[in-house]
């Protein structure tokens, strides 16, 4: 049986960059322990962790992204007070902000199951299930990762974005809900390269200045603890 606890880690309001950097290097432990076990047919248990962040204004392009989804030049990014970075994850462009609940699942998948699919799909429900306690209807979208609202209408929205990067079963990055988002810097782009596509918070959707943070990431925990079969511990 893998390991199925998960180290939790609230990071609170940080830099793009300096977590992206931490990522890698939680990311890198785990993987050098699956290649020390594979050399030295050992044993040792590789670690899962799980980060909540927040991130202040920041664009980021996925491997297979297009900069032309980016709609702004350097001095207007400047002049939003936001970064701009290119990543190593799949996916297309993305916003993170604050008010947007960032998690990042760095897993080793076999201590779970070794799915790819199966991975995002679950992320996926998670999400649907948490939102479904405020009474949204989510749901998933054919051929387009992430979680939507009226999908199949003309007011298709999305509501989170998910891009993961997996090597050797071990997973980084991970998805970005909109929970108080400012939705005027996703007019800077093209949400995921995807044209003609809304996008919405969970705020906007319950009609509320704001929804309390702490509380959609409990319910998040908590689907996901489900759905993983997984246990957190605070680190």
């Amino acid at each position: 049986m893998g390991n199925k606890t998960i180290e939790l880690q609230d990071l609170g309001l940080k830099d793009y960059k300096e977590t992206w950097d931490y990522q890698e290097g939680l990311f890198q432990a785990i993987v050098d322990t699956k290649i020390r076990n594979r050399r030295q047919n050992a044993q040792e248990t590789t670690r899962n962790h799980f980060l909540f962040v927040e991130h202040p204004h920041v664009y980021t392009l996925g491997k297979s992204g297009d900069m032309a989804n980016l709609l702004v030049d350097q001095a207007q990014l400047d002049a939003k007070g936001a970064s701009f970075y290119k990543i190593n994850r799949g996916g297309d462009i993305t916003y993170h902000g604050p008010g947007q609940i960032v998690g990042y699942p760095i897993l080793d998948l076999e201590n779970f199951f070794t799915d790819i699919h199966k991975y995002l799909r679950l992320l996926e429900e998670m999400v649907i299930r948490t939102l479904a306690e405020y009474g949204l209807k989510a749901e998933r979208s054919e051929g387009e990762t992430g979680v939507w609202l009226d999908v199949g209408t003309p007011f298709a929205r999305k509501i989170c974005a998910m891009g993961v990067r997996a090597s050797r079963w071990v997973t980084m990055h991970g998805f970005a809900l909109n929970v108080n988002a400012d939705l005027g810097y996703f007019d800077l782009m093209i949400p995921c390269g995807i044209k003609d596509k809304a996008v919405t918070s969970l705020n906007v959707e319950l009609g509320k200045a704001e929804v309390p943070m702490e509380e959609v990431k409990q319910k998040l925990l908590a689907h996901f603890t489900s759905l993983f079969e997984a246990e957190f511990k605070k680190k």
